[in-house]
């Protein structure tokens, strides 16, 4: 028993810790795979479809530990950053920040107004939008999927891959397509 313990303890030293994640002068995460734009919706939408990439974007806040979360545990799973890096065009806003932004239907307001307008409650979410946005819908109503809030790494995964095999447009809802990811997947820590 004391060997299987000492055992335990020295593969728990030995093991890497979650690498705490970088954070720039607001407060919000660094990630490599983080654009920075003028944050026009209707432009950022145009950037992503021409780099054949889906826009999405991460409403974030400072001292946010469910953001950290993402970040340090599911965010540098290379599998999901590799999918971020080359399927999405990801644009962060700041819940409470005050930078300029040009919603999809020309509204002109800073970050904490249009995520108020968003009615974004939490942090982080994520918005996933469709290739083309009609001129007069908002984000909230442009957006065809949400993740409200930190996921494990399959459910992260998964979710992203339902929104750029367009499943949001079939029949299948995300829990029925993530149900059936998860007989091929492990489920640890989700």
């Amino acid at each position: 028993m004391f060997l299987r313990s000492l055992m335990v303890a020295g593969a728990l030293a030995l093991s890497p810790l979650a690498a705490q994640a970088e954070l720039n002068a607001d407060g919000l995460h660094v990630a490599p795979w983080l654009m920075e734009t003028f944050r026009d919706m209707r432009e950022d939408l145009e950037e992503a479809t021409a780099n054949g990439q889906r826009l999405a974007i991460i409403i974030e806040q400072r001292g946010c530990i469910y953001c950290a979360e993402m970040y340090e545990e599911v965010f540098v799973v290379p599998e999901i950053e590799q999918l971020l890096t080359d399927d999405f065009f990801v644009v962060r806003l700041n819940m409470y920040g005050s930078t300029e932004v040009v919603d999809f239907d020309g509204e002109v307001m800073s970050e904490s107004e249009v995520v108020r307008r968003w009615r974004i409650l939490f942090t982080p979410t994520i918005l996933f939008f469709p290739q083309e946005v009609a001129p007069d819908a908002t984000g909230i109503e442009a957006a065809v999927a949400t993740m409200p809030g930190a996921f494990g790494r399959w459910t992260t995964f998964n979710m992203f891959n339902w929104v750029l095999e367009e499943g949001y447009a079939g029949e299948e809802s995300f829990q029925q397509y993530h149900a059936r990811q998860l007989l091929t997947q492990s489920p640890e820590n989700d």
